[in-house]
């Protein structure tokens, strides 16, 4: 079995996946354990000296002027049950899975003052798949409090976890596991809950799919030159060079490998083709940029110190800050549903394109019937819908927001908002690529004598295996989706360096 091991830095998407929807096991250098004792004496001396620590011995939000005298762990155990407010659906298991080794991942970096037996306990019930069930409605995206409360109750044996398929009340699933519950020590409970640990966890999924379903774009759309008969010559790299804007330059090299042998090199194209196919380049090398940045953001946070307060090891001090907030990782997933909505924009419009009329030397809506043959047409409507969807999720949301907490919090960037929104485009995308996969492989058979390259022939018989041809007026939808499975199962994509590259 794969092991991750955090070393406080260089945790990436692919950890995250790893530990989500793998299972790999998950270990801590013993550098960081180092770190955490170090941090942990230093938060102790601080406490000592009588300053006010947030969350520590003051309390949180509106209360911070309210001082905590007493009992300070069970305060800690007050306050993760004080913030247990979350609602909806439960979480499924892989994004549960990902917040907590998000989570894990940013208290590696040594900042929170967190005992290091409470990491060794967050840590060991991540490797003993003892699942907290956490409600997935309460984050505005200042911190996610709220939501990762079910995490530390189930810590301490309150709320309820998963276990082996099984929804278990938390002292249950800890003893089947052979665990047992975790005793906070002052500020564990605020350093367990004052991240953005969710968003950066859930993103880190999403944003691995997204780079997959890229992949089946590229395949769709070097298909989609065969079906339409494109002028490759837009994809020649002087062109590129030119105006190398971002991500252009090798959006259009993937294509054009995919092209190589094809008989479009020999003539019999059109002098400019439709901007959704002559644009293609600069439209995926903007996608493929805003997530290369999206994807950067998620690092940066799995790889930082994002507490408040924050204990700074090298100064012996313990400072409040803001490095929760997440207006960054918010405005990065924005840009890039902007950036997916244009690219299915410019998909469907290929789909258009390709069923409507006899322009592209293609039969009438791609039917090999004829007559009052409906061949693909109706579909226009399906695809239609599916863009719709997926334009009406880019509309932005991080300014969506309301003072809370008697106006001590009165900014929020809904960063996890944002990350879910754009989790659910996908599905509609992968819908849309299927659609265009259909109707471009259609249309290639439709060309007599036309040879395709050695990849986009690959990327046609990959459909023809999961949808056969229309001979006939039939009901497409099921192909559709059974080929958005194999587009949403499948790793075989262009983006992991497959043959077609």
């Amino acid at each position: 079995m794969t092991t991750i091991c955090l070393t406080g830095s260089e945790v990436t998407i692919a950890d995250i996946v790893a530990i989500a929807r793998q299972r790999a096991e998950v270990s801590a250098d013993e550098r960081v354990i180092a770190r955490l004792v170090e941090a942990r004496l230093v938060l102790e001396n601080v406490a000592a000296s009588g300053q006010p620590i947030y969350g520590m011995n003051t309390g949180l939000g509106a209360n911070l002027k309210t001082a905590v005298t007493e009992d300070f762990a069970a305060f800690q155990v007050q306050l993760i049950r004080g913030r247990g407010m979350a609602v909806g659906e439960p979480m499924p298991r892989d994004a549960t899975r990902a917040v907590v080794a998000a989570r894990l991942a940013m208290l590696a970096v040594g900042g929170s003052g967190i005992s290091p037996a409470v990491f060794q306990a967050l840590l060991g019930l991540l490797n003993a798949g003892v699942h907290p069930v956490m409600r997935s409605v309460g984050s505005i995206g200042a911190g996610d409090l709220v939501l990762l409360s079910a995490m530390a109750r189930v810590l301490i044996g309150e709320g309820e976890a998963e276990y082996q398929g099984e929804i278990l009340p938390s002292l249950v699933a800890l003893a089947r596991a052979g665990l047992a519950p975790t005793v906070l020590q002052p500020k564990d409970g605020i350093a367990l809950l004052n991240a953005s640990a969710v968003s950066v966890g859930e993103g880190a999924l999403v944003l691995h799919d997204l780079r997959r379903l890229l992949g089946w774009q590229r395949q769709a759309v070097a298909l989609c030159f065969e079906a339409l008969a494109g002028n490759p010559a837009i994809l020649a790299p002087a062109i590129q060079a030119a105006r190398p804007a971002a991500g252009q330059v090798e959006e259009a090299s993937l294509i054009r490998a995919a092209l190589q042998g094809s008989s479009l090199y020999e003539g019999g194209v059109s002098i400019q083709d439709p901007l959704s196919l002559r644009c293609v380049a600069p439209i995926h090398g903007a996608l493929a940029d805003a997530l290369a940045h999206a994807e950067r953001a998620v690092e940066l946070e799995l790889n930082s110190a994002a507490d408040n307060p924050l204990v700074l090891v090298a100064e012996r001090r313990v400072l409040s800050t803001g490095n929760f907030h997440t207006p960054a990782l918010s405005l990065a997933f924005e840009s890039l549903g902007l950036a997916l909505a244009q690219a299915a924009a410019a998909s469907a419009a290929r789909f258009i394109q390709l069923t409507g009329s006899r322009r592209h030397g293609l039969p009438r809506y791609l039917s090999p019937a004829g007559g009052a043959s409906a061949g693909l047409v109706p579909m226009q409507k399906t695809v239609t819908a599916l863009l719709a969807a997926i334009r009406h999720k880019a509309n932005p949301v991080m300014l969506d927001f309301l003072a809370v907490s008697e106006g001590v919090e009165d900014h929020a960037t809904q960063s996890l908002l944002t990350v879910r929104k754009l989790g659910e485009m996908l599905s509609s995308w992968r819908l849309l690529i299927a659609c265009e996969m259909v109707a471009a492989a259609q249309a290639v058979e439709m060309r007599q004598e036309h040879r395709c390259g050695a990849g986009t022939q690959m990327i046609h018989d990959m459909i023809r295996a999961k949808v056969p041809a229309l001979q006939e007026d039939r009901s497409l939808g099921e192909d559709v989706a059974v080929l958005a499975s194999h587009l949403e199962l499948c790793e075989d994509s262009w983006d992991r360096r497959s043959e077609l590259r």
